[in-house]
């Protein structure tokens, strides 16, 4: 692994721990907690990707010589075919797990960013646009890519996936967060272009975060009518 690496893995850490100190800054001057959240993760998120994307200048404007990388043509269709494999990983994962493992749908961590987003609206460009860039360049760029260069796919993808769920600290959906892991590093082999997984990863979350906070009121009331349904046709039964 080369030193600009090393720098962004330090960059990317150094951002998921500076609310340490931000947060703490900001409840001084009273503000609500998910809010105060939102804010620092807003200006670390956004702060870091310019460093991390200064780090990486020189990799960029040499990475369009290289001839056995997909064209734009195939890139634009495999991040298309992406956006679709990855709700479908997602899927067969969250069936496995409700059917096999017996884990509910439904993430801890999730609700807990869309509070967050609707306290302070700005950090949905961090979580549907600014985290998957960053999370892209992190585990399949760098340390996916790393670890491809001395083992196989299956065990990169997997050690690379395990870190991508750690960092979310939602090990009760590990298998999603694996699935996906899998699913972007098997987009970023095939094209050789990282922004394929980005753009895929990208597409995904903001489908779901818009569709949360804009519906999320709507989703939650048709769920509770489908589990009365549910209970209405079972009396019968």
């Amino acid at each position: 692994m080369n030193s600009r690496y090393w720098w962004i893995l330090l960059t990317y850490i150094i951002m998921q721990l500076s609310s340490f100190i931000g947060l703490p800054l900001l409840l001084l001057f009273e503000i609500p907690l998910e809010m105060a959240v939102g804010i620092w993760t807003t200006l670390a998120f956004s702060v870091g990707l310019l460093v991390i994307i200064l780090f990486l200048r020189k990799e960029i404007t040499e990475r369009h010589l290289e001839r056995s990388r997909s064209t734009r043509g195939e890139a634009v269709l495999w991040s298309i075919i992406g956006v679709f494999l990855a709700f479908f990983a997602q899927y067969v994962a969250a069936i496995i797990e409700l059917f096999v493992l017996g884990i509910e749908p439904g993430s801890e961590n999730t609700e807990n960013i869309i509070q967050m987003i609707k306290a302070f609206p700005a950090l949905i460009v961090v979580v549907a646009v600014i985290g998957p860039i960053l999370e892209e360049i992190v585990f399949r760029l760098i340390i996916f890519g790393s670890l491809y260069k001395r083992y196989n796919f299956f065990i990169s993808a997997m050690i690379s996936s395990l870190i991508f769920a750690a960092v979310h600290v939602d090990f009760t959906h590990l298998l999603i967060y694996t699935a996906m892991g899998f699913t972007f590093a098997y987009l970023y082999v095939k094209t050789k272009r990282i922004l394929v997984p980005i753009v895929a990863h990208v597409a995904m979350n903001s489908f779901v975060t818009l569709t949360r906070v804009v519906y999320g009121e709507q989703l939650e009331e048709l769920q509770r009518q489908l589990e009365q349904m549910q209970q209405f046709i079972g009396g019968f039964l």
